[in-house]
């Protein structure tokens, strides 16, 4: 992987992931792993984030790890020095895309409006996040803006199930979608990797 448009075509499902508990991150990413997604996106939401980063990039290699709610210019740096492989921002402010772009990493800057898309592909960046997808408009607004903005290419994510999912999937402007069903809260808690395998099989197959 060496762009954010290759970010689109890893999976066609993003696990979007709030970690609590860093001891969490490992057994995880080798559920999402064994359930056939090879991405995993790990908000930095919590104080477990970095630490949770950290872990997954020393001890499974083999997913492509990325660092999300990416929304101060710090953020970028931290992640970076974690090991993170690609960064997510939920909006796209000058100082946050200028400190996201110096890290040399790929990454999806967030956009929920036709204004904020175009500002970004005035930057050249045409790999996108549509946030909050559900709230902002859903399938139908970017069904609507892929005859004014042909060029752009959009991970939709926020507000998704997997029974609204296929409904994005089928839109040509969309690579993949963001979910954060995959890794449902009472099954980080107990520690349920089988039902998250479970659940990364049915994404991985959309």
């Amino acid at each position: 992987m060496t762009t954010s448009k290759d970010l689109l075509e890893l999976s066609p499902v993003i696990p979007v992931v709030v970690l609590d508990d860093a001891a969490h991150a490992v057994p995880l990413a080798q559920a999402l792993l064994r359930g056939g997604i090879r991405v995993i996106e790990l908000t930095l939401r919590t104080p477990a984030a970095l630490p949770a980063i950290e872990r997954i990039a020393a001890e499974v290699p083999d997913i492509v790890l990325g660092a999300g709610t990416v929304t101060a210019p710090e953020h970028a740096e931290q992640a970076l020095k974690a090991g993170a492989s690609f960064l997510v921002t939920p909006g796209s402010t000058d100082r946050v895309l200028d400190a996201v772009e110096d890290t040399g990493l790929p990454f999806l800057p967030g956009a929920a409006t036709v204004s904020e898309a175009m500002k970004l592909a005035e930057r050249g960046l045409t790999a996108l996040k549509f946030f909050p997808a559900e709230a902002a408009g859903g399938a139908d607004y970017l069904k609507s803006i892929g005859g004014p903005l042909p060029g752009l290419r959009f991970c939709p994510t926020g507000g998704i199930t997997p029974e609204t999912a296929p409904k994005y999937l089928a839109l040509p402007n969309v690579g993949c979608v963001g979910g954060s069903w995959l890794t449902p809260k009472d099954a980080l808690a107990t520690g349920d990797w089988a039902r998250i395998e479970s659940l990364a099989k049915a994404a991985a197959a959309l």
